[in-house]
């Protein structure tokens, strides 16, 4: 059953969270981030067709790696944070839709077009980024996304074998209360919003 959130958790979540560019030295253990994944996987995505996949640098050799891809201004928070995630989606997707969608024939869907097979998946692994982002902070962690990197570095460093492709960055830790920007402004219902 559905019930609204309590005003603590709508603050947790959205009125309250900050993105995040400076951290404390407090790391994030590898059961969080299982914590993390097994919450955000349960957000929807189209056909449930879950395209993206998710890389936690980590160890010092990954962020070693990670440092040369980074636009300069991302740098020192990327190479302070505990863990950034390399939100990234697989054009092979829909492979694993006989399991994950097993109503239909979905897999043909995308293996005709591959046009809509990487819309699909560019698409479907942006909300997969949102949903990580709310499941840190449902978990008392602070996140700093992020898309100035080299895509095509990234991809070359880290997804060779793969084939996945990057689509944005995500650091994550506890961020630095002393540090912390006021919220930048948003658009005004009426700038953003129309009703039909």
């Amino acid at each position: 059953m559905s019930h609204a959130m309590t005003s603590e958790s709508l603050e947790t979540l959205f009125t309250g969270a900050h993105t995040h560019s400076a951290w404390l030295d407090t790391p994030v253990s590898d059961e969080q981030i299982s914590e993390i994944y097994h919450l955000l996987r349960l957000g929807p995505t189209s056909a449930n067709c879950s395209p993206a996949r998710f890389l936690f640098v980590r160890s010092d050799e990954a962020k070693a790696r990670l440092k040369p891809t980074l636009s300069a201004g991302n740098v020192e928070k990327t190479m302070s944070a505990p863990v950034t995630a390399i939100v990234a989606w697989d054009p092979a997707f829909f492979e694993q839709l006989p399991k994950l969608f097993p109503y239909a024939d979905a897999r043909s869907w995308f293996t005709s077009s591959p046009e809509l097979a990487q819309e699909t998946a560019f698409r479907n692994s942006s909300m997969q980024a949102a949903y990580l982002i709310s499941a840190c902070r449902a978990l008392g962690l602070h996140t700093g996304p992020m898309s100035g990197f080299d895509r095509e570095k990234v991809d070359a460093e880290f997804f060779a074998a793969s084939g996945w492709k990057s689509n944005l960055l995500i650091n994550i830790g506890y961020g630095d209360p002393a540090k912390t920007h006021s919220r930048l402004p948003r658009l005004a219902f009426e700038e953003a919003c129309v009703l039909a």
